[in-house]
């Protein structure tokens, strides 16, 4: 099977065949550096890496393009309220952003622009649009005038004359339609500014992004990637910028992820329910993060529920447990079941990046090999190792399952016994009291013990050696 992508801008499937055979251009819209990043965020950096990941992974040479925004009214505004530079806030919340994203294992890109760097490009490409009539002066700005592109509206599928001034849309009595958009605006007391042939003044949001993708990836290139909020205007006023200047197809592949909801509600600073990513790894793996933002569908709207995470949590610490158990059953001679992890892998991957669902096969699969592990008293060593270095290229990809399961589990135990109000010895205290309830048959009495243990999120395992093991939920019963 060869790659499948669903593009936004045909609304359908279609086989991935980028523009120079071997390589891929991906350029995706980063964070507007003004505040804590959260989980829209995450969930966004996290789609673009796997699909970065997995990329490579089919052999492709990729050159990944996120920018930073680090000029923009909302950090004017953060900048002032706070009586700092808009330099200052910006650096903040980009070096906040860039050590969240390294918890969350998302790797680097190849190169993460800052918009502020790139002004003489932006300028540039200004005047190329006015030269070519697709710029005019309002005032102190610059302005685009959206009825001259021919394909607007081609990429969100809107038709021109049923759209409404709104969303992210400037309105401005200077402008000759009000859904024209600035490139340029005219500098005001406390803003940042720089030269230019109009005057001083600050680029408008959307030629940024026109700016640096085509400095980076040209003219044309393969993928362009964001949140799905950003298809209008953000990424249609891209397209009508670049192909006026261009005259060429600014993007083939246009890749957009869906929102994020807070217990059934958009989540937003009015409704008080942003979830920030140093917030959520308070309490919360990394690990357990990216599975659960990878358990749905990268196009589908995502649910949060403090229940959902917790559940993540526990379903990583399930996969490491039954890793471990196999790391330490008895060698022999009988081969693992269904050892193909990598053929289903890609399978899924494949049609569209479908990690959702593979990770509910994954755990199937999982759930099947306990099963299959209780029954069997050996396993050769060659399926094991196969099986294990299987689960390792798929982490490496995903993002999960890819440490030791040995280390993983000692050091999860470790943090969250300190926050049960029990230490691990009177742990085992309370296990050897229920073996020794066990011995006298005193079923209820051991029954009681574990259920204290369980209502502190102790959970036991008794194994067929006779030895009860432990572990630590990620929530208490």
């Amino acid at each position: 099977m060869t790659l499948a992508i669903y593009n936004t801008f045909t609304r359908r499937k279609e086989t991935f065949e980028p523009i120079k055979p071997g390589e891929v251009k991906m350029y995706v819209c980063g964070i507007t550096s003004y505040d804590e990043c959260h989980l829209g965020h995450a969930r966004a950096a996290i789609v673009f890496d796997i699909v970065y990941r997995y990329l490579k992974y089919l052999g492709y040479e990729v050159s990944y393009v996120r920018n930073f925004t680090d000029v923009d009214d909302k950090i004017i505004k953060k900048a002032n309220d706070a009586k700092t530079s808009c330099e200052a806030i910006a650096e903040k919340y980009i070096v906040s952003y860039s050590e969240a994203m390294a918890q969350l294992g998302v790797q680097s890109p190849t190169i993460e622009p800052r918009a502020s760097q790139h002004i003489a490009e932006m300028l540039h490409l200004i005047d190329s649009l006015e030269k070519k009539g697709f710029a005019y002066v309002a005032g102190t700005d610059v302005v685009y005038p959206v009825r001259q592109f021919p394909g607007y509206g081609k990429l969100s599928h809107k038709k021109i004359d049923e759209l409404e001034s709104g969303a992210r849309v400037d309105v401005d009595e200077k402008k000759k339609d009000p859904l024209d958009f600035v490139l340029w605006k005219g500098s005001k007391p406390e803003e940042p500014k720089w030269p230019s042939r109009w005057g001083e003044g600050r680029p408008g949001w959307h030629i940024e992004c026109s700016a640096m993708s085509m400095k980076y990836l040209g003219e044309s290139f393969d993928i362009h990637g964001g949140g799905r909020d950003l298809i209008f205007p953000h990424h249609e006023n891209e397209i009508a910028q670049s192909e006026a200047v261009t005259g060429v197809s600014f993007v083939r592949y246009w890749i957009h992820n869906g929102f994020v909801n807070i217990d059934q509600e958009k989540m937003s600073k009015s409704l008080g329910n942003i979830r920030t990513i140093p917030e959520i790894l308070k309490k919360w793996s990394p690990e357990s993060v990216r599975l659960f933002l990878l358990s749905t569908h990268y196009r589908s709207p995502l649910n949060f529920t403090e229940t959902s995470l917790s559940e993540a949590e526990e379903a990583v610490r399930r996969g490491y447990e039954t890793l471990l158990r196999l790391k330490k059953h008895p060698e022999g001679e009988t081969a693992l079941p269904e050892p193909h992890l990598l053929s289903h892998f890609s399978k899924y991957m494949d049609d569209d990046f479908n990690s959702a669902q593979f990770i509910g096969t994954l755990f199937n699969k999982i759930r099947h090999l306990n099963s299959w592990l209780d029954k069997t008293p050996d396993v050769e060593a060659e399926s094991r190792t196969d099986f294990f270095e299987q689960l390792k290229k798929i982490g490496s990809i995903l993002g999960i399952f890819d440490k030791d399961p040995e280390q993983y589990l000692q050091a999860k135990k470790e943090s969250r016994v300190s926050t049960l109000g029990l230490s691990p010895q009177e742990i085992e205290k309370k296990i050897l009291a229920r073996q020794e309830a066990r011995s006298q048959k005193d079923w209820k009495a051991a029954d009681v013990i574990r259920q204290e243990l369980a209502q502190k999120g102790v959970e036991l395992k008794d194994n067929p050696d006779g030895t009860t093991s432990w572990s630590v939920r990620a929530t208490p019963q």
